[in-house]
């Protein structure tokens, strides 16, 4: 059995957890979140935790047993606390604006760059260099902040670009004749 899910999930007080259909969904002060369970898979909840089993004894349902877990303890993280993804802009004239549900990039190209958030996600700039992507779903922040970097990643001979607030940029030593 997958050592992760041997592990119950505490539910805080405030969350409401409802196991029917193949399917758990979880609302909390900050939003609702749902996730379907997989084949062979079993979740119930006992004395405020989650317990995550698998019911048939493959080894595939061992695997997904802890993925499934993994999923629910992030998705009861999401609804309390959520999930905050910090990029900072290095380079000359690189700027970045929230507006509403678009980011506005200013990134070195002849043409501005602008990003659609998409449900469930939100944007905010603090200053001009900083970039805060928040929302409930860690997937869906990862995923957005992983493609504003894609627009402009760091270069290792100046370290401009776009990066992650705790990335460490190694720096090339530049050709000498």
């Amino acid at each position: 059995m997958s050592r992760v899910a041997k592990n119950p999930i505490t539910v805080p007080a405030g969350v409401e957890v409802n196991v029917a259909a193949g399917v758990v969904t979880l609302k909390g002060p900050l939003g609702a979140l749902s996730q379907s369970i997989g084949a062979g898979i079993g979740v119930e909840l006992v004395d405020g935790q989650l317990k995550v089993a698998a019911i048939d004894q493959s080894r595939g349902a061992h695997a997904m047993s802890g993925t499934m877990r993994a999923l629910l303890a992030n998705m009861v993280q999401g609804v309390t606390m959520g999930f905050t993804k910090k990029l900072t802009l290095v380079g000359v004239g690189y700027r970045a604006q929230a507006q509403g549900d678009k980011l506005n990039l200013t990134l070195g190209f002849s043409h501005p760059v602008e990003h659609i958030m998409p449900e469930g996600v939100k944007v905010e700039t603090p200053s001009q260099t900083e970039i805060l992507i928040k929302g409930l779903d860690k997937q869906k922040v990862g995923q957005v902040a992983a493609d504003v970097r894609a627009y402009r990643k760091p270069e290792p001979y100046k370290g401009k670009g776009v990066r992650y607030a705790d990335e460490v940029v190694v720096i090339k030593e530049t050709k000498k004749k």
